[in-house]
């Protein structure tokens, strides 16, 4: 029998990223494969590439990174109600059980038997989308136009994450928003923000790049706290600040979100914080009586995501700073590391 072999881009430990070849072997009925096409660098990306590990998920044996992914079925084992071979597809790296009490409960994000690709939250790892050959379920595979390019499909995948944490904020129509943290999510939610109707958004960060990058995108205002701190507090007087959104992945941006929001507003955690306790002003979030809410991946909001790509009601490609080849993989998660130089780096397969 001759060997599929696929090229993966696989952790081994800190900075150590390889391309390995492995050979898949047959495709297990009730599966498709897929040729991988694009795949968005992801900050839990940059987090285990760095430190083998993103919060509380440790790297203990190699994992396949990758889960914002996107390619075109090349096999199918099985039935696939509404899908071919040579079909384009967005691909959802959660595979839910929908027999549990959350997917019962219409949380299929918080599913007790998720696969979720690329993640070292279980062990044995569930490995990711970033190898010239992966296999998933017909479920996770999303149909796009083949005149879709293939990286704007696979930014499905954070853009769902954005709208499911707007989503969890509540009604942000005619609200003033703030993200923490001008990286891709926090963009991403801007953008998700305005869909939802925000009147005001105003960005806020540390480094000067991104921030500029926010304002070319749509924010009302940029705040470079290390430059101005002041000037947020003057903006938050000025027009308070409805719902703050960490976005940041940092303790320091959890804190300024919590101080800055207006007294009974929300604060909503959309970032990975590093692993273990940390402290945070939680005073101020019971003597403003604040909404303090987490926000974990998303559910059906991955189908809106696509929807709404498809639709050009949002352009997630203008995100995009950088294409690099997936056998360039380890210099690609290098230049994503550069918040200078990038701001969304794809992975592609030429």
């Amino acid at each position: 029998m001759t060997a599929t072999l696929s090229t993966a881009a696989t952790l081994f430990a800190p900075e150590d990223l390889r391309l390995v070849e492995r050979d898949l072997g047959p495709l297990a009925p009730g599966m498709v494969r897929i040729r991988f096409g694009a795949g968005g660098i992801c900050g839990s990306d940059l987090h285990y590439f760095r430190h083998a590990r993103t919060g509380d998920f440790v790297v203990t044996s190699p994992l396949i990174l990758g889960h914002e992914v996107a390619g075109e079925i090349v096999e199918i084992a099985g039935e696939a109600k509404g899908l071919a071979v040579g079909d384009h597809v967005a691909v959802n790296p959660s595979r839910w059980c929908g027999t549990c009490r959350h997917c019962r409960d219409g949380r299929p994000n918080l599913c007790d038997n998720i696969y979720f690709m690329g993640s070292a939250s279980k062990t044995p790892h569930m490995q990711g989308g970033f190898a010239s050959l992966f296999d998933a379920i017909p479920a996770q595979c999303v149909k796009v136009p083949k005149e879709l390019p293939l990286a704007s499909a696979a930014l499905a995948e954070p853009f769902a994450v954005g709208l499911h944490a707007v989503a969890r904020a509540g009604s942000v129509e005619g609200r003033h928003v703030a993200p923490f943290g001008a990286g891709p999510i926090g963009l991403l939610c801007m953008l998700a923000a305005r869909l939802a109707g925000a009147d005001q958004v105003t960005m806020i960060d540390i480094a000067a790049a991104p921030l500029a990058f926010a304002r070319a995108l749509g924010a009302d205002r940029a705040v470079d706290v290390a430059a101005n701190g002041a000037m947020l507090a003057e903006i938050a007087a000025d027009s308070p600040i409805d719902v703050a959104l960490e976005t940041s992945g940092t303790a320091a941006g959890l804190a300024s979100a919590i101080r800055t929001v207006r007294r009974g507003g929300t604060v909503v955690q959309v970032g990975n914080l590093p692993g273990g306790d940390m402290p945070v002003p939680a005073n101020a979030i019971m003597a403003k009586e604040l909404d303090v809410r987490g926000t974990f991946r998303f559910g059906e909001e991955f189908s809106q995501a696509v929807d709404l790509i498809v639709s050009g009601a949002v352009d997630v490609g203008r995100l995009i700073t950088a294409h690099r080849p997936l056998r360039d993989a380890p210099d690609a998660f290098r230049l994503a590391l550069d918040r200078s130089r990038s701001v969304k780096v794809v992975l592609t397969a030429d």
